[in-house]
């Protein structure tokens, strides 16, 4: 009752894009999450899960049932669970922070989904519990070395496919013709030690849009 109030609310006043909801134990269950998403969907919200942290109690079937933008985490999706999502366009956002800071040692089976044509992006889940970093270069990192992504898959997944997943890679997430002029300058010499060079920061200077950030001169 709550939190359905809560989603005509947040429709009403237009605060929210997505209705992502955690499917986990001690969370919620499939079931509940599919009542909630329904609501939020039939109110113009984008639909989102956060499923198989820790548990595979349905979520990533829930994602496909209701066709999710995207379905984050998925360090314990079934081999069923990576054919359901290969036949769908939802994105499986990889956080290897989780596990690195939970030091749970289970990493979502990114290779596996990569095989099976499942796109991936990957993202820091930043929060106080489970993944306090807000460092994109870290996560990349990780995913070279945890989940054996090459230095250009771990790229791809935190630019062009980080945008599929939020819906938006029409405008954002690479450097083409007609879309937002979104850059780094990195301090690097070549793609391959962004991943290598962990712990740093390479940013030398961000445009967003077209317009120098930083530094700011």
């Amino acid at each position: 009752g709550l939190v359905l109030s809560m989603i005509e609310a947040v429709q009403s006043e237009g605060l929210a894009e997505y209705c992502d909801v955690f499917v986990e134990k001690g969370a919620f269950t499939a079931k509940e999450a599919e009542r909630i998403l329904v609501k939020a969907k039939s109110g113009g919200l984008k639909l989102k899960l956060h499923a198989g942290e820790f548990n595979d109690i349905g979520g990533v079937e829930l994602g496909v049932k209701i066709k999710a933008t995207s379905i984050d985490h998925l360090e314990h999706i079934s081999a069923r669970g990576i054919k359901m999502m290969a036949k769908t366009k939802t994105v499986g956002v990889l956080m290897p922070g989780v596990p690195f800071h939970l030091m749970t040692g289970v990493y979502a089976p990114a290779r596996k989904l990569i095989q099976a044509g499942v796109p991936i992006a990957l993202a820091t889940d930043y929060n106080p519990g489970s993944s306090p970093t807000l460092s994109m270069p870290m996560i990349m990192a990780l995913a070279c070395r945890e989940m054996k992504l090459s230095p250009a898959e771990a790229i791809n997944a935190a630019t062009i496919n980080a945008a599929f997943a939020l819906d938006r890679a029409d405008e954002i997430g690479s450097l083409e013709p007609g879309k937002k002029a979104d850059m780094l300058i990195l301090n690097i010499r070549h793609h391959q030690q962004l991943p290598y060079w962990f712990g740093m920061n390479p940013v030398e200077q961000i445009i967003k849009d077209g317009k120098v950030l930083y530094p700011k001169g």
